[in-house]
């Protein structure tokens, strides 16, 4: 592969995370209003419903879900191209994490479309998990892009 296109292959996947990331915001604040629809006195509730937030919520984060297994695994596959191997670290194994907890907490939605307050609390949990490793993987991303950047 030229050095060009393997060095640009470098920059792809955080340009991705970080648009991923305001994504899974986005989702989050959905979610919220979500909630808020659900919970809302009947007056209120009738005008909230008008933003079809649990439908919107649950189509961004079926999008939050692909986007992230396809751009985790891409992250892998450029540095496995690049380098010849994975660095096995905190950075790749809380991405590994945060892509099985994403795809659990995706599970969960069979459950929480019949109500279930368990799987829509667990749902939650796994989530904000997976948000407080995304913006650590924020910063320790950036980290490796300045290592990158510098070692050019």
């Amino acid at each position: 592969m030229p050095d060009a296109v393997a060095f640009n292959l470098n920059f792809l996947h955080p340009l991705l995370m970080w648009s991923l990331l305001a994504l899974s915001g986005y989702a989050l604040f959905l979610g919220i209003k979500a909630k808020k629809t659900r919970t809302a006195e009947p007056e209120q509730r009738k005008e909230l419903i008008k933003g079809k937030y649990a439908q919107r919520h649950y189509v961004i984060g079926s999008l939050v879900l692909a986007v992230m297994v396809l751009g985790s695994f891409g992250g892998m596959a450029v540095t496995y191209l690049n380098n010849g191997k994975l660095f096995v670290g905190p950075h790749l194994l809380a991405g590994l994490g945060m892509v099985g907890l994403i795809a659990v907490a995706a599970s969960l939605s069979p459950w929480m479309q019949r109500g279930n307050l368990i799987a829509r609390k667990v749902h939650v949990g796994l989530n904000m998990t997976v948000m407080s490793l995304f913006l650590w993987q924020a910063v320790s991303g950036v980290q490796i892009v300045n290592k990158i950047w510098t070692n050019r």
